[in-house]
Protein backbone atom coordinates (compact mmCIF):
# COMPACT_ATOMS: atom_id res chain seq x y z
CA UNK A 1 0.00 0.00 0.00
CA UNK A 2 0.86 3.57 -0.29
CA UNK A 3 2.73 4.69 3.04
CA UNK A 4 3.64 8.11 2.21
CA UNK A 5 3.69 11.03 -0.72
CA UNK A 6 5.33 13.77 -1.06
CA UNK A 7 5.05 16.73 -3.08
CA UNK A 8 7.35 19.61 -3.48
CA UNK A 9 6.46 22.60 -6.31
CA UNK A 10 3.52 21.21 -8.19
CA UNK A 11 0.98 24.07 -9.62
CA UNK A 12 -0.53 24.97 -5.35
CA UNK A 13 1.45 22.71 -4.01
CA UNK A 14 4.82 24.35 -2.97
CA UNK A 15 5.41 21.20 0.30
CA UNK A 16 3.27 18.33 0.90
CA UNK A 17 4.57 15.36 3.04
CA UNK A 18 1.35 12.70 3.67
CA UNK A 19 1.45 9.54 5.89
CA UNK A 20 -0.99 7.37 5.15
CA UNK A 21 -2.44 4.25 6.51
CA UNK A 22 -4.26 1.49 5.28
CA UNK A 23 -8.03 1.24 5.09
CA UNK A 24 -10.36 4.09 4.04
CA UNK A 25 -9.11 7.16 3.76
CA UNK A 26 -11.12 10.51 2.35
CA UNK A 27 -10.06 13.63 0.86
CA UNK A 28 -12.58 16.63 1.66
CA UNK A 29 -12.37 20.74 0.33
CA UNK A 30 -14.28 23.19 -1.18
CA UNK A 31 -14.21 23.08 -4.96
CA UNK A 32 -10.52 24.69 -5.86
CA UNK A 33 -8.26 23.17 -2.67
CA UNK A 34 -6.59 21.74 -4.68
CA UNK A 35 -7.62 18.08 -4.39
CA UNK A 36 -7.40 17.23 -8.47
CA UNK A 37 -4.31 18.69 -8.15
CA UNK A 38 -3.16 16.62 -5.37
CA UNK A 39 -4.45 13.66 -8.00
CA UNK A 40 -2.78 14.78 -10.73
CA UNK A 41 0.92 14.84 -8.89
CA UNK A 42 0.30 11.40 -7.77
CA UNK A 43 -0.69 10.02 -11.34
CA UNK A 44 3.00 12.25 -12.13
CA UNK A 45 4.84 9.85 -10.02
CA UNK A 46 2.82 6.83 -11.18
CA UNK A 47 4.11 7.91 -14.79
CA UNK A 48 1.41 10.24 -15.80
CA UNK A 49 2.28 12.48 -19.16
CA UNK A 50 4.69 14.79 -17.60
CA UNK A 51 3.71 18.54 -18.29
CA UNK A 52 5.96 21.83 -17.57
CA UNK A 53 2.66 23.28 -16.78
CA UNK A 54 2.28 21.31 -13.96
CA UNK A 55 5.18 22.90 -11.92
CA UNK A 56 4.64 26.05 -9.55
CA UNK A 57 5.07 29.54 -11.26
CA UNK A 58 8.49 30.94 -10.58
CA UNK A 59 9.91 27.77 -9.99
CA UNK A 60 12.44 25.80 -11.89
CA UNK A 61 11.18 22.05 -11.31
CA UNK A 62 8.52 19.77 -9.28
CA UNK A 63 9.05 16.91 -7.37
CA UNK A 64 6.53 14.29 -6.46
CA UNK A 65 7.70 10.68 -4.16
CA UNK A 66 5.31 7.85 -3.61
CA UNK A 67 6.56 4.93 -1.27
CA UNK A 68 4.51 1.78 -1.43
CA UNK A 69 5.22 -1.38 0.93
CA UNK A 70 4.06 -4.78 -0.72
CA UNK A 71 4.18 -8.29 -0.15
CA UNK A 72 7.51 -9.70 -1.30
CA UNK A 73 5.68 -11.69 -4.07
CA UNK A 74 3.37 -9.01 -5.36
CA UNK A 75 3.23 -8.35 -9.13
CA UNK A 76 4.89 -4.90 -8.68
CA UNK A 77 7.82 -5.67 -6.05
CA UNK A 78 8.50 -8.50 -9.15
CA UNK A 79 8.71 -5.73 -11.61
CA UNK A 80 10.97 -3.45 -9.90
CA UNK A 81 13.04 -6.64 -8.31
CA UNK A 82 16.37 -4.90 -10.39
CA UNK A 83 15.96 -1.67 -8.32
CA UNK A 84 15.69 -3.17 -4.92
CA UNK A 85 19.50 -3.44 -2.80
CA UNK A 86 19.58 -6.28 0.12
CA UNK A 87 17.71 -4.61 3.21
CA UNK A 88 15.13 -2.60 1.16
CA UNK A 89 11.70 -3.17 1.73
CA UNK A 90 9.72 0.00 -0.04
CA UNK A 91 8.93 0.92 -3.68
CA UNK A 92 9.75 4.19 -4.30
CA UNK A 93 8.51 5.87 -7.16
CA UNK A 94 9.74 9.61 -8.08
CA UNK A 95 9.44 11.66 -10.83
CA UNK A 96 10.84 15.18 -11.45
CA UNK A 97 9.23 17.65 -13.32
CA UNK A 98 10.96 20.48 -15.23
CA UNK A 99 9.34 23.70 -16.06
CA UNK A 100 10.60 23.58 -19.93
CA UNK A 101 8.85 20.21 -20.16
CA UNK A 102 11.54 17.99 -19.32
CA UNK A 103 11.17 14.88 -17.04
CA UNK A 104 13.40 12.57 -14.96
CA UNK A 105 12.10 9.09 -13.35
CA UNK A 106 13.45 7.50 -10.48
CA UNK A 107 12.73 3.77 -8.34
CA UNK A 108 14.40 3.60 -5.14
CA UNK A 109 16.68 6.06 -6.82
CA UNK A 110 17.73 4.80 -9.66
CA UNK A 111 16.69 6.54 -12.50
CA UNK A 112 14.47 4.66 -15.03
CA UNK A 113 12.19 5.61 -18.05
CA UNK A 114 8.98 7.31 -17.60
CA UNK A 115 7.94 3.75 -19.07
CA UNK A 116 9.51 1.67 -16.99
CA UNK A 117 7.70 3.82 -13.90
CA UNK A 118 4.15 3.14 -15.44
CA UNK A 119 4.60 -0.39 -15.99
CA UNK A 120 5.68 -0.43 -11.92
CA UNK A 121 2.82 1.67 -10.72
CA UNK A 122 -0.13 0.03 -12.74
CA UNK A 123 0.79 -2.86 -10.39
CA UNK A 124 0.76 -0.64 -7.29
CA UNK A 125 -2.03 2.02 -7.93
CA UNK A 126 -5.70 2.27 -9.57
CA UNK A 127 -7.20 5.78 -10.28
CA UNK A 128 -11.11 5.53 -11.13
CA UNK A 129 -12.97 8.67 -11.68
CA UNK A 130 -15.70 9.72 -13.90
CA UNK A 131 -13.26 10.69 -16.57
CA UNK A 132 -10.35 8.13 -15.83
CA UNK A 133 -9.17 5.84 -18.74
CA UNK A 134 -6.70 4.08 -16.92
CA UNK A 135 -8.32 1.15 -15.15
CA UNK A 136 -11.44 -0.63 -15.82
CA UNK A 137 -12.49 1.54 -18.58
CA UNK A 138 -9.67 0.20 -20.51
CA UNK A 139 -11.23 -3.00 -22.69
CA UNK A 140 -8.17 -4.51 -22.86
CA UNK A 141 -8.24 -5.32 -19.24
CA UNK A 142 -12.02 -6.59 -19.25
CA UNK A 143 -10.54 -10.26 -20.49
CA UNK A 144 -8.13 -10.36 -17.41
CA UNK A 145 -10.48 -9.18 -14.47
CA UNK A 146 -13.42 -12.15 -16.24
CA UNK A 147 -10.22 -14.58 -15.34
CA UNK A 148 -9.25 -13.31 -12.19
CA UNK A 149 -13.19 -13.47 -10.91
CA UNK A 150 -13.49 -16.89 -12.27
CA UNK A 151 -10.03 -18.13 -10.83
CA UNK A 152 -8.93 -19.02 -14.74
CA UNK A 153 -5.69 -17.65 -14.75
CA UNK A 154 -3.92 -21.25 -15.00
CA UNK A 155 -6.29 -22.16 -17.54
CA UNK A 156 -5.55 -18.69 -19.48
CA UNK A 157 -1.67 -19.44 -19.30
CA UNK A 158 -2.00 -23.53 -20.43
CA UNK A 159 -4.21 -21.62 -23.30
CA UNK A 160 -1.21 -19.42 -23.81
CA UNK A 161 1.25 -21.99 -23.83
CA UNK A 162 -0.94 -24.45 -26.07
CA UNK A 163 -0.91 -21.28 -28.60
CA UNK A 164 2.93 -20.92 -28.63
CA UNK A 165 3.28 -25.01 -28.96
CA UNK A 166 1.09 -24.57 -31.99
CA UNK A 167 3.24 -21.25 -33.25
CA UNK A 168 6.27 -22.61 -32.55
CA UNK A 169 5.43 -25.82 -34.51
CA UNK A 170 3.74 -24.18 -37.62
CA UNK A 171 6.68 -21.73 -38.11
CA UNK A 172 9.37 -25.16 -38.19
CA UNK A 173 6.71 -26.86 -40.90
CA UNK A 174 6.86 -23.54 -42.87
CA UNK A 175 10.69 -22.92 -42.46
CA UNK A 176 11.31 -26.86 -43.00
CA UNK A 177 8.68 -26.66 -45.83
CA UNK A 178 10.86 -23.70 -47.81
CA UNK A 179 14.13 -25.99 -47.24
CA UNK A 180 12.76 -28.99 -48.70
CA UNK A 181 10.93 -27.29 -51.93
CA UNK A 182 14.03 -25.50 -52.20
CA UNK A 183 16.03 -28.86 -52.22
CA UNK A 184 13.78 -30.18 -54.63
CA UNK A 185 14.48 -27.67 -57.14
CA UNK A 186 18.25 -28.24 -56.99
CA UNK A 187 17.94 -32.01 -56.67
CA UNK A 188 18.35 -32.90 -59.80
CA UNK A 189 21.48 -30.61 -59.96
CA UNK A 190 22.74 -32.06 -56.25
CA UNK A 191 22.28 -35.29 -57.61
CA UNK A 192 24.09 -35.05 -61.19
CA UNK A 193 26.71 -33.20 -58.88
CA UNK A 194 27.42 -35.75 -56.37
CA UNK A 195 27.40 -38.43 -58.80
CA UNK A 196 29.91 -36.51 -60.98
CA UNK A 197 31.99 -35.86 -58.45
CA UNK A 198 31.78 -39.07 -56.84
CA UNK A 199 33.10 -40.68 -60.24
CA UNK A 200 35.77 -38.49 -60.45
CA UNK A 201 36.63 -39.22 -56.91
CA UNK A 202 39.22 -36.79 -56.14
CA UNK A 203 42.21 -37.24 -53.36
CA UNK A 204 43.36 -34.38 -51.37
CA UNK A 205 46.94 -33.69 -53.38
CA UNK A 206 46.24 -35.43 -56.99
CA UNK A 207 46.18 -31.81 -58.49
CA UNK A 208 49.57 -30.66 -57.61
CA UNK A 209 50.81 -34.36 -57.71
CA UNK A 210 49.59 -34.38 -61.54
CA UNK A 211 50.73 -31.25 -62.79
CA UNK A 212 54.47 -31.79 -61.14
CA UNK A 213 54.17 -35.64 -63.37
CA UNK A 214 53.14 -33.68 -66.37
CA UNK A 215 55.35 -31.08 -66.28
CA UNK A 216 58.36 -33.77 -65.88
CA UNK A 217 56.95 -36.00 -68.65
CA UNK A 218 56.77 -32.48 -70.89
CA UNK A 219 60.26 -31.68 -69.91
CA UNK A 220 61.57 -35.52 -70.25
CA UNK A 221 62.68 -35.93 -74.09
CA UNK A 222 65.35 -32.68 -73.53
CA UNK A 223 66.48 -34.26 -69.83
CA UNK A 224 67.19 -37.33 -71.26
CA UNK A 225 69.56 -36.48 -73.91
CA UNK A 226 71.77 -34.80 -71.54
CA UNK A 227 71.51 -37.54 -69.06
CA UNK A 228 72.61 -39.89 -71.89
CA UNK A 229 75.51 -37.54 -72.77
CA UNK A 230 76.36 -37.94 -69.09
CA UNK A 231 75.60 -41.66 -68.41
CA UNK A 232 78.11 -42.18 -71.82
CA UNK A 233 80.66 -40.10 -70.64
CA UNK A 234 80.64 -41.81 -67.27
CA UNK A 235 79.70 -45.14 -68.37
CA UNK A 236 80.11 -45.86 -72.12
CA UNK A 237 82.87 -46.34 -74.38
CA UNK A 238 84.62 -42.86 -73.32
CA UNK A 239 84.17 -44.05 -69.49
CA UNK A 240 87.92 -42.78 -67.73
CA UNK A 241 86.88 -46.11 -65.44
CA UNK A 242 89.61 -48.64 -67.70
CA UNK A 243 92.06 -46.07 -67.92
CA UNK A 244 91.84 -45.56 -64.26
CA UNK A 245 91.64 -48.80 -62.97
CA UNK A 246 95.06 -49.69 -65.65
CA UNK A 247 96.86 -46.87 -63.97
CA UNK A 248 96.02 -48.01 -59.78
CA UNK A 249 96.95 -51.37 -60.89
CA UNK A 250 100.36 -50.30 -62.11
CA UNK A 251 100.90 -48.08 -59.14
CA UNK A 252 99.76 -50.87 -56.93
CA UNK A 253 102.57 -52.64 -58.50
CA UNK A 254 105.27 -50.12 -57.55
CA UNK A 255 103.99 -49.86 -54.00
CA UNK A 256 106.58 -51.95 -52.54
CA UNK A 257 109.47 -49.64 -53.75
CA UNK A 258 107.94 -45.83 -52.47
CA UNK A 259 104.96 -46.53 -50.40
CA UNK A 260 104.87 -43.32 -48.77
CA UNK A 261 104.19 -41.83 -52.74
CA UNK A 262 102.17 -44.69 -53.74
CA UNK A 263 99.65 -45.34 -51.45
CA UNK A 264 97.91 -41.90 -50.95
CA UNK A 265 97.45 -41.95 -54.59
CA UNK A 266 95.92 -45.45 -55.13
CA UNK A 267 93.58 -44.43 -52.20
CA UNK A 268 92.39 -41.19 -54.23
CA UNK A 269 92.18 -43.38 -57.59
CA UNK A 270 89.83 -45.90 -55.56
CA UNK A 271 87.77 -43.24 -54.10
CA UNK A 272 87.47 -41.51 -57.65
CA UNK A 273 86.85 -44.67 -59.42
CA UNK A 274 83.86 -45.42 -56.32
CA UNK A 275 82.29 -42.06 -57.00
CA UNK A 276 82.05 -42.58 -60.96
CA UNK A 277 80.54 -46.05 -60.58
CA UNK A 278 77.93 -44.13 -57.71
CA UNK A 279 77.43 -41.49 -60.48
CA UNK A 280 76.84 -44.13 -63.43
CA UNK A 281 74.07 -45.64 -60.95
CA UNK A 282 72.25 -42.31 -60.75
CA UNK A 283 72.19 -41.24 -64.44
CA UNK A 284 71.14 -44.54 -65.25
CA UNK A 285 68.30 -44.58 -62.82
CA UNK A 286 67.55 -41.28 -64.48
CA UNK A 287 67.46 -42.25 -67.51
CA UNK A 288 65.02 -44.85 -66.52
CA UNK A 289 62.83 -42.28 -64.98
CA UNK A 290 62.76 -40.20 -67.62
CA UNK A 291 61.19 -43.18 -69.46
CA UNK A 292 57.45 -42.36 -70.32
CA UNK A 293 54.93 -43.72 -72.27
CA UNK A 294 53.14 -40.77 -74.05
CA UNK A 295 49.80 -42.54 -73.37
CA UNK A 296 50.49 -42.09 -69.55
CA UNK A 297 51.07 -38.18 -70.72
CA UNK A 298 47.79 -37.81 -72.38
CA UNK A 299 46.49 -39.71 -69.51
CA UNK A 300 47.84 -37.55 -66.94
CA UNK A 301 46.55 -34.33 -68.51
CA UNK A 302 42.89 -35.77 -68.68
CA UNK A 303 42.75 -36.35 -65.68
CA UNK A 304 44.39 -33.19 -64.47
CA UNK A 305 42.10 -30.92 -66.78
CA UNK A 306 39.07 -32.98 -65.52
CA UNK A 307 39.61 -31.71 -62.03
CA UNK A 308 40.96 -28.23 -62.61
CA UNK A 309 37.24 -28.25 -64.73
CA UNK A 310 35.47 -29.47 -61.63
CA UNK A 311 37.36 -26.97 -59.39
CA UNK A 312 36.20 -24.07 -61.89
CA UNK A 313 32.57 -25.54 -62.04
CA UNK A 314 32.18 -25.49 -58.19
CA UNK A 315 34.50 -22.61 -57.83
CA UNK A 316 36.26 -24.53 -55.24
CA UNK A 317 39.75 -25.45 -54.48
CA UNK A 318 40.28 -29.03 -56.35
CA UNK A 319 41.54 -30.23 -52.61
CA UNK A 320 38.20 -29.10 -51.43
CA UNK A 321 36.22 -31.04 -54.38
CA UNK A 322 35.87 -34.04 -51.55
CA UNK A 323 34.08 -31.85 -49.16
CA UNK A 324 32.21 -30.39 -51.72
CA UNK A 325 30.87 -33.98 -52.80
CA UNK A 326 30.05 -35.18 -48.89
CA UNK A 327 27.75 -31.67 -48.70
CA UNK A 328 26.15 -32.98 -51.96
CA UNK A 329 25.48 -35.96 -50.98
CA UNK A 330 24.33 -34.53 -47.16
CA UNK A 331 22.05 -32.43 -48.87
CA UNK A 332 20.50 -35.25 -50.92
CA UNK A 333 20.17 -37.31 -47.92
CA UNK A 334 18.88 -34.23 -45.95
CA UNK A 335 15.87 -33.79 -48.73
CA UNK A 336 14.89 -37.34 -48.44
CA UNK A 337 14.89 -37.24 -44.62
CA UNK A 338 13.22 -34.19 -45.10
CA UNK A 339 10.28 -35.40 -47.14
CA UNK A 340 9.62 -37.68 -44.05
CA UNK A 341 9.96 -34.80 -41.60
CA UNK A 342 7.78 -32.87 -43.42
CA UNK A 343 4.83 -35.66 -42.52
CA UNK A 344 5.70 -35.81 -38.86
CA UNK A 345 6.08 -31.94 -38.71
CA UNK A 346 2.16 -31.62 -40.66
CA UNK A 347 1.15 -34.29 -37.48
CA UNK A 348 2.71 -32.42 -34.42
CA UNK A 349 0.77 -29.33 -36.35
CA UNK A 350 -2.58 -30.89 -35.98
CA UNK A 351 -1.95 -32.49 -32.46
CA UNK A 352 -0.47 -28.66 -31.53
CA UNK A 353 -3.76 -27.48 -32.91
CA UNK A 354 -6.34 -30.33 -31.47
CA UNK A 355 -4.73 -28.96 -28.21
CA UNK A 356 -5.13 -25.44 -28.63
CA UNK A 357 -8.69 -25.86 -29.49
CA UNK A 358 -9.44 -27.91 -26.65
CA UNK A 359 -7.85 -25.93 -24.00
CA UNK A 360 -9.16 -22.33 -25.76
CA UNK A 361 -12.85 -24.00 -25.72
CA UNK A 362 -12.59 -25.63 -22.05
CA UNK A 363 -11.47 -21.86 -21.10
CA UNK A 364 -14.25 -20.39 -23.08
CA UNK A 365 -16.91 -22.15 -21.73
CA UNK A 366 -15.55 -21.05 -18.58
CA UNK A 367 -15.35 -17.60 -19.33
CA UNK A 368 -18.78 -17.67 -20.21
CA UNK A 369 -19.97 -19.00 -16.92
CA UNK A 370 -17.86 -16.75 -14.96
CA UNK A 371 -19.56 -13.66 -17.05
CA UNK A 372 -22.74 -15.01 -15.73
CA UNK A 373 -21.79 -15.28 -11.88
CA UNK A 374 -19.88 -11.50 -12.84
CA UNK A 375 -23.07 -10.23 -14.18
CA UNK A 376 -25.32 -11.28 -11.31
CA UNK A 377 -22.56 -10.42 -8.53
CA UNK A 378 -21.84 -6.86 -10.31
CA UNK A 379 -26.16 -6.17 -10.74
CA UNK A 380 -27.20 -7.18 -7.38
CA UNK A 381 -24.56 -4.45 -5.79
CA UNK A 382 -26.77 -1.68 -8.32
CA UNK A 383 -30.02 -1.42 -6.79
CA UNK A 384 -28.64 0.39 -3.35
CA UNK A 385 -26.38 2.62 -6.25
CA UNK A 386 -29.26 4.28 -7.55
CA UNK A 387 -28.42 2.19 -10.59
CA UNK A 388 -31.93 -0.06 -9.97
CA UNK A 389 -33.15 0.01 -13.55
CA UNK A 390 -29.77 -0.51 -15.39
CA UNK A 391 -28.17 -3.71 -15.92
CA UNK A 392 -24.45 -4.76 -16.35
CA UNK A 393 -23.61 -7.25 -19.18
CA UNK A 394 -20.31 -8.89 -19.24
CA UNK A 395 -20.06 -9.49 -23.42
CA UNK A 396 -18.03 -12.67 -24.52
CA UNK A 397 -17.87 -12.81 -28.15
CA UNK A 398 -16.21 -16.22 -29.37
CA UNK A 399 -14.06 -16.80 -32.73
CA UNK A 400 -12.59 -19.60 -33.35
CA UNK A 401 -10.83 -18.08 -36.21
CA UNK A 402 -9.31 -15.77 -34.56
CA UNK A 403 -7.14 -17.56 -32.49
CA UNK A 404 -4.27 -16.06 -30.25
CA UNK A 405 -2.76 -16.55 -27.04
CA UNK A 406 -5.37 -15.57 -24.98
CA UNK A 407 -7.68 -18.00 -26.70
CA UNK A 408 -10.86 -16.83 -29.20
CA UNK A 409 -13.05 -14.71 -26.54
CA UNK A 410 -12.83 -10.01 -26.91
CA UNK A 411 -14.37 -9.87 -23.54
CA UNK A 412 -16.07 -6.28 -22.77
CA UNK A 413 -18.06 -4.62 -20.27
CA UNK A 414 -21.28 -3.52 -21.78
CA UNK A 415 -24.10 -1.46 -19.53
CA UNK A 416 -28.17 -1.02 -20.28
CA UNK A 417 -28.59 2.10 -18.42
CA UNK A 418 -32.52 1.77 -18.66
CA UNK A 419 -35.07 -0.82 -19.82
CA UNK A 420 -35.66 -0.68 -23.44
CA UNK A 421 -32.65 1.17 -24.51
CA UNK A 422 -29.95 -0.28 -26.63
CA UNK A 423 -26.69 -2.12 -24.44
CA UNK A 424 -23.46 -0.83 -25.31
CA UNK A 425 -19.96 -0.24 -23.86
CA UNK A 426 -19.70 0.49 -20.85
CA UNK A 427 -17.29 3.65 -22.00
CA UNK A 428 -20.09 4.64 -24.78
CA UNK A 429 -23.34 4.33 -22.87
CA UNK A 430 -23.30 5.23 -19.16
CA UNK A 431 -22.71 8.97 -18.35
CA UNK A 432 -20.11 10.16 -16.05
CA UNK A 433 -21.57 9.37 -12.63
CA UNK A 434 -22.71 6.30 -14.04
CA UNK A 435 -19.86 5.10 -14.94
CA UNK A 436 -18.13 5.81 -11.51
CA UNK A 437 -20.59 3.63 -9.70
CA UNK A 438 -20.52 0.89 -12.60
CA UNK A 439 -16.45 0.80 -11.74
CA UNK A 440 -17.37 0.66 -7.79
CA UNK A 441 -19.71 -1.78 -8.29
CA UNK A 442 -16.98 -4.00 -10.40
CA UNK A 443 -14.37 -3.01 -7.61
CA UNK A 444 -16.29 -4.19 -4.48
CA UNK A 445 -17.29 -7.83 -6.37
CA UNK A 446 -13.72 -8.17 -7.68
CA UNK A 447 -11.97 -6.79 -3.89
CA UNK A 448 -10.30 -10.14 -3.22
CA UNK A 449 -9.25 -11.06 -7.53
CA UNK A 450 -5.91 -9.11 -8.38
CA UNK A 451 -6.36 -5.55 -7.20
CA UNK A 452 -4.17 -3.32 -7.21
CA UNK A 453 -3.50 -2.66 -3.37
CA UNK A 454 -3.96 1.00 -3.65
CA UNK A 455 -7.29 2.13 -4.87
CA UNK A 456 -8.09 5.87 -5.78
CA UNK A 457 -11.77 7.07 -6.25
CA UNK A 458 -12.08 10.61 -7.28
CA UNK A 459 -15.65 12.12 -7.17
CA UNK A 460 -17.56 9.01 -7.82
CA UNK A 461 -20.14 10.32 -5.77
CA UNK A 462 -20.96 13.75 -8.08
CA UNK A 463 -24.54 14.36 -8.84
CA UNK A 464 -25.94 11.70 -5.65
CA UNK A 465 -26.91 12.19 -2.09
CA UNK A 466 -28.65 10.76 0.68
CA UNK A 467 -29.11 7.18 0.29
CA UNK A 468 -27.09 6.46 -2.73
CA UNK A 469 -24.02 8.55 -1.34
CA UNK A 470 -24.31 6.23 1.70
CA UNK A 471 -24.02 3.23 -0.46
CA UNK A 472 -21.47 4.40 -1.69
CA UNK A 473 -19.77 5.43 1.16
CA UNK A 474 -20.47 1.58 2.73
CA UNK A 475 -19.20 0.28 -0.44
CA UNK A 476 -16.10 2.20 0.09
CA UNK A 477 -15.31 0.94 3.00
CA UNK A 478 -16.47 -2.74 2.26
CA UNK A 479 -13.91 -2.31 -0.11
CA UNK A 480 -11.40 -1.11 2.18
CA UNK A 481 -11.41 -4.20 4.09
CA UNK A 482 -9.03 -5.87 1.41
CA UNK A 483 -7.03 -2.90 -0.28
CA UNK A 484 -6.41 0.77 0.34
CA UNK A 485 -9.06 2.92 -0.70
CA UNK A 486 -8.47 6.61 -1.04
CA UNK A 487 -11.94 8.61 -2.18
CA UNK A 488 -11.94 12.61 -3.01
CA UNK A 489 -15.06 12.99 -2.14
CA UNK A 490 -18.45 15.81 -2.05
CA UNK A 491 -20.81 13.75 -0.04
CA UNK A 492 -21.13 13.66 4.00
CA UNK A 493 -22.14 10.49 3.94
CA UNK A 494 -19.06 9.03 2.50
CA UNK A 495 -16.40 10.95 4.36
CA UNK A 496 -18.40 9.77 7.61
CA UNK A 497 -17.23 6.25 6.59
CA UNK A 498 -13.72 6.78 6.23
CA UNK A 499 -11.15 5.41 9.20
CA UNK A 500 -9.56 8.93 8.28
CA UNK A 501 -9.87 11.83 7.31
CA UNK A 502 -7.92 14.73 5.04
CA UNK A 503 -9.33 18.43 4.61
CA UNK A 504 -7.31 19.61 1.72
CA UNK A 505 -7.47 23.53 1.78
CA UNK A 506 -5.50 27.07 0.06
CA UNK A 507 -4.05 29.44 2.38
CA UNK A 508 -1.87 32.62 1.32
CA UNK A 509 2.16 31.99 2.07
CA UNK A 510 4.11 34.87 1.88
CA UNK A 511 6.17 35.56 -1.46
CA UNK A 512 8.71 37.91 -0.44
CA UNK A 513 7.72 42.29 0.10
CA UNK A 514 4.35 42.64 0.15
CA UNK A 515 2.94 39.94 -2.43
CA UNK A 516 1.26 37.21 -1.09
CA UNK A 517 1.28 33.73 -2.79
CA UNK A 518 -1.51 31.12 -2.73
CA UNK A 519 -0.30 27.27 -1.50
CA UNK A 520 -2.94 24.16 -1.19
CA UNK A 521 -2.52 22.50 2.74
CA UNK A 522 -3.32 18.92 3.39
CA UNK A 523 -4.53 18.60 7.46
CA UNK A 524 -5.55 15.30 9.35
CA UNK A 525 -8.84 15.99 10.84
CA UNK A 526 -9.52 14.74 14.56
CA UNK A 527 -12.72 14.12 15.71
CA UNK A 528 -14.39 17.48 16.34
CA UNK A 529 -12.68 19.24 13.60
CA UNK A 530 -13.79 16.07 11.49
CA UNK A 531 -17.61 16.65 12.54
CA UNK A 532 -17.09 20.25 11.88
CA UNK A 533 -16.05 19.26 8.24
CA UNK A 534 -18.69 16.87 7.52
CA UNK A 535 -21.10 19.42 9.24
CA UNK A 536 -19.74 22.02 6.66
CA UNK A 537 -20.17 19.37 3.73
CA UNK A 538 -23.86 19.31 4.87
CA UNK A 539 -24.55 23.29 5.01
CA UNK A 540 -22.41 24.47 2.80
CA UNK A 541 -20.49 28.55 3.74
CA UNK A 542 -22.98 28.80 7.07
CA UNK A 543 -22.78 25.76 9.52
CA UNK A 544 -26.18 25.31 11.14
CA UNK A 545 -26.59 23.48 15.00
CA UNK A 546 -28.76 21.25 12.63
CA UNK A 547 -26.00 20.42 10.60
CA UNK A 548 -23.69 19.92 13.10
CA UNK A 549 -26.67 17.42 14.37
CA UNK A 550 -26.55 15.58 11.41
CA UNK A 551 -22.52 15.41 11.22
CA UNK A 552 -22.99 13.60 14.59
CA UNK A 553 -25.42 10.95 13.18
CA UNK A 554 -23.69 10.14 10.48
CA UNK A 555 -20.41 9.65 11.70
CA UNK A 556 -22.11 7.60 14.93
CA UNK A 557 -24.54 5.55 12.34
CA UNK A 558 -21.12 3.96 11.18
Amino acid sequence: MLVHLSIRDIVLIDRLDLALEAGLTVLTGETGAGKSILLDAFALALGGRGDGSLVRHGEAQGQVSAAFEVVADHPARLAAAEFFDDGEDQIILRRVQYADGRTRAFVNDRPVSAQTLRAIGVHLVEIHGQHDDRALTDAASHRTILDALGELQRDAAAVAEAHHAFQRVRRELTEHTARVEAARQEADFLRHAAEELAALSVEAGEEEALAIRRQTMMQSEKVARELQEAFEAVSGHTSPVPVISSLVRRLERRADQAPHLIEPCVTALDEALNAIELAGGALEQALRDAEFDPRELEQTEERLFAIRAASRKFNVPADDLPTVRDKFEADLAALDAGEGRLAGLAAELAAAEAAYVATATALSQARHAAAEKLDAAVNAELPPLKLERARFITRVDTDEAARNAEGFDRVEFWVQTNPGTKPGAMMKVASGGELSRFMLALKVVLADRGSAPTLVFDEIDTGVGGAVADAIGHRLARLSAGVQVMAVTHAPQVAARAARHLLIAKESVPAGGADERVATRVAPLEHDERQEEIARMLAGATITAEARAAAVRLLKGV
